[in-house]
């Protein structure tokens, strides 16, 4: 298969920018783990797809070469090569939810694997408490065999889960019995749960309001972390240096003007705040906190349920700076905080519990 790479995986034949002036033309003295996994497998590197900057904002708009446009709605670039066939798949980086959101509006199947379970050696660091290395695919066979190829331990990642857990992703039950509908995102749901309903499998409503929480930690969370991560890129030892300083403090605060995009410095200024003394327990803290609510809050669903169905999109198009990316999440931000596996298929979302990928793909298989 032909594997298309977003701008997020760091190749030593290729630049690796991030979607970012700040890392234009950067080259990596090594590959990705998961490009050797691929290769491993038979697969082939087709070449790289760009992103937004860093990743976290809704199809790659933000990224330093422009937005991708047509008809008049965003575009996002490791989809187009998949939808064209000009690649068998992709492997994104799952930051903030763009691969979901991506092939919800493609008609693409997106799989977001549980946190741990695929190397994120060789990435370039955004969110690391909840960004997944994930596949962008036409279908759910294609996504699997990708699945196969990349999926298992890494001593190299720090947050790689042990080798016996990377296996049950690939060894679970693909049986689906119950599937829970949260209410609180609304959304037309009503084809795929008409899908579900026809092949057997009994779909409830619930309420699920603390969910809705997600959005608000995570962009807190995320904030935090992305303006730890991207306080290496300072013009000194690599990236984007500015030309005109006097100082290095002149030299630190030209270059990230003039190479770091508006949204970015604006998630960077979000995050200095948050981690500040005052704001770190209050906001920092309390985030935390949350995060372990809604994980037992899925705990709790999946003692009676096999997946949770919801929306992964507002809308099917975006027309360019109409949609906030840090409320668009509310949609993805469940699974991010949680580590949880997703899949998008037919339009619309499913979570799963911890290592149930294969009850995922099998519900994709049914909406696709």
């Amino acid at each position: 298969m032909k594997i298309v790479l977003d701008d997020l995986l760091l190749t030593k034949d290729m630049p690796t920018t991030a979607g970012s002036r700040m890392l234009a033309g950067y080259r990596s003295l090594f590959d990705a783990e998961v490009i050797a996994r691929l290769q491993a497998a038979g697969h082939t590197v087709a070449g790289k797809a760009a992103v937004g900057e860093f990743g976290f904002d809704l199809l790659g708009e933000t990224s330093a070469d422009g937005a991708l446009i047509a008809n008049g709605a965003l575009q996002n670039a490791a989809a187009k090569s998949v939808k064209a066939r000009k690649a068998d798949a992709a492997i994104c980086m799952d930051v903030n939810g763009y691969p979901r959101r991506a092939a919800a509006q493609s008609g693409l199947i997106s799989l977001k694997p549980t946190y741990g379970t695929v190397s994120r050696f060789g990435t370039i660091p955004v969110a690391c408490s909840g960004e997944t290395v994930s596949i962008l695919a036409a279908s759910v066979a294609d996504c699997r065999e990708v699945l196969r190829a990349v999926v298992g331990h890494d001593d190299k990642d720090g947050t790689s889960l042990p080798a016996s857990d990377c296996d049950r992703v690939l060894q679970g039950a693909d049986t689906v019995r119950k599937v829970a509908v949260l209410d609180v995102f609304g959304g037309d749901l009503s084809k795929a749960e008409q899908i579900l309903t026809e092949n057997g499998v009994d779909v409830c409503h619930v309420d699920g309001k603390i969910f809705a929480a997600a959005r608000a930690a995570w962009n807190i969370l995320m904030s935090a972390e992305l303006c730890n991560n991207v306080s290496r890129y300072d013009g000194v030892k690599y990236g984007y240096r500015a030309q005109n300083f006097t100082g290095i403090d002149e030299l630190y605060t030209n270059s990230r003007t003039e190479a770091f995009g508006d949204l970015l410095k604006t998630v960077i200024l979000f995050g200095s705040e948050t981690l500040s003394t005052d704001n770190y327990m209050k906001v920092y803290d309390k985030a935390l906190r949350v995060r372990r609510v809604i994980k037992e809050a899925f705990e709790a669903l999946f003692a009676e349920y096999d997946a949770v169905l919801l929306p992964a999109v507002s809308a099917m198009t975006y027309a360019p700076d109409t949609v906030d990316p840090f409320v668009e999440n509310g949609y993805t931000a469940p699974a991010s905080i949680t580590g949880l596996p997703a899949v998008v298929a037919g339009g619309v979302q499913v979570i799963g519990n911890a290592f149930s990928e294969n009850v995922l793909l099998h519900i994709a298989q049914l909406l696709s």
